[in-house]
């Protein structure tokens, strides 16, 4: 089903809820709610749970008069409808809910974060007409999109989106460079580099979720097939070896190695650089505890890369595979640090969350009541000293020399954040209320704008 009908499928589900005559279905649904999320975590339990409830009430929707006389389509529609609503609520209940899948994501995290440092497409053996790296991004945005999602739908989507953009780069490549069609032998090595590229946090809770609460009857097909590849793609990098790389032990070895040093390197001179930050915060109108809580004048968390080392130094050398650690004696600009930190922006694996921060960032005048005059001031205060400070300490104006280059990164974050939430803003325009969110009545409206936006769909009065 396309996102449009799912979209619209959603809220004629929720209109119809807000008839007299789906007081028992409402009832139903809530009961459920409060019930399930009252019980201890069980994730095979808990599996079974939804998959029958969502299944039952399907059948109820085919023999409730609300729905006579409806199409399959129609049908389908309000199934859909009550997963995305159902596993919204649930989501914070069910989601990385064992610790077992807690540790698999975070040994599954370390594994693609050192990988990724070295990987190239010779070690996966993808044959050179089939290499585009650039043009490979594409599809790392689209799977790193997962965590903006709570439906079990939508979280398939990202992948299937991820899937279809190496499928059709491969079949554009093949064509191009007059070879077969490309086959799953071709595919199968660009998803798990692309997968490590974008290095999605909580992966494996994400198809663990997908796989327990996506209704099994949707779960086939093509989208079966993209799932079952990244299913394969994360069993081979959780077990990645030398061998798998078609790499020497020892090459294999010192490449993890040299990772693992970068990025302690990286992580030392981020805690310095930090320390000397809180020094300086010292002399700001605001209390260090207030800076440490809102940070200033660089909205993007990764550290800013020391002068001593080089902007090459994250990547691996094509002659021997291992990481270039050259020192370099140039000191960077004020103006080159703000160019790195806009394309590391731009680069940023989960920029929604760079910005939780700064609630106000992308939000319209009309958003603004009287009471965030003050926060909006004293997080302007201190953003201006903090970068008069950097400018000074770099013996610069401070003036921002390339504006456009901040403003491509801001741009490029707010987009990437509006193309998944689309269905979110969408709802919020509408003006929607709350549904079964008042364990009391299901009568009274109530506003919660963070499943609103989160969650995928608005949350409506049932009157």
């Amino acid at each position: 089903m396309e996102n449009a009908d799912v979209f619209f499928g959603l809220h004629d589900f929720l209109e119809r809820m807000r008839q007299p005559s789906a007081a028992d279905i409402v009832k139903s649904i809530k009961s459920f709610i409060v019930s399930f999320v009252n019980n201890p975590p069980d994730p095979e339990r808990d599996s079974q749970t939804a998959q029958g409830f969502l299944s039952n009430m399907e059948a109820v929707f085919r023999a409730h008069p609300l729905w006579a006389g409806c199409s399959e389509e129609e049908l389908e529609s309000a199934g859909e409808g009550l997963e995305k609503y159902v596993m919204t609520k649930l989501f914070s209940r069910v989601f990385a809910s064992h610790p077992d899948d807690v540790k698999v994501d975070e040994q599954l995290s370390e594994t693609m974060t050192l990988v990724q440092q070295f990987i190239r497409p010779e070690y996966l053996d993808i044959k050179p007409p089939f290499q585009n790296e650039t043009s490979w991004l594409l599809a790392q945005k689209e799977l790193q999109k997962i965590n903006m999602c709570k439906a079990p739908r939508d979280k398939l989507v990202c992948i299937l989106n991820c899937c279809k953009v190496i499928n059709n780069l491969l079949m554009n490549a093949s064509i191009a460079s007059n070879e077969s069609p490309p086959g799953a032998d071709e595919f199968l090595p660009v998803l798990i580099f692309v997968t490590i590229k974008a290095s999605p946090p909580q992966l494996h809770s994400n198809l663990l979720y997908i796989q327990r609460y996506r209704r099994q009857s949707r779960l086939v097909a093509e989208a079966a097939y993209y799932f079952t590849n990244m299913l394969s793609a994360e069993a081979f990098i959780s077990n990645i070896d030398a061998k798998s790389l078609s790499m020497d032990e020892s090459e294999f070895e010192r490449n993890m190695e040299s990772a693992r040093a970068l990025l302690s390197g990286l992580s030392t001179d981020y805690d310095t650089q930090s320390h000397q930050s809180n020094s300086a915060e010292d002399y700001a109108p605001r209390s260090a505890g207030a800076d440490r809580k809102r940070p200033g004048s660089h909205p993007s968390k990764p550290p800013v890369t020391p002068a001593r080392k080089s902007e090459n130094e994250q990547r691996p050398r094509a002659t021997s595979g291992l990481i270039d650690q050259d020192s370099i004696s140039n000191v960077p600009s004020l103006s080159d640090l703000e160019n790195k930190g806009a394309t590391m922006l731009v680069k940023e694996n989960e920029p929604s969350k760079t910005f939780q921060e700064y609630p106000y960032l992308f939000a319209q005048a009309g958003d603004l009541t009287v009471g965030d005059v003050e926060d909006l001031l004293s997080s302007y205060k201190q953003i201006a000293f903090k970068y008069i400070c950097l400018s000074k300490g770099l013996g610069e104006t401070a003036t921002t020399s390339h504006p456009s280059l901040v403003q491509q990164a801001v741009t490029s974050t707010a987009n990437h954040s509006d193309n998944v939430k689309s269905e979110e803003v969408a709802d919020r325009r509408d003006s929607i209320g709350s549904v079964i969110d008042d364990d009391e009545s299901l009568s009274k409206s109530s506003q919660n704008d963070t499943e609103e936006r989160e969650g995928g769909m608005a949350d409506q009065s049932w009157e």
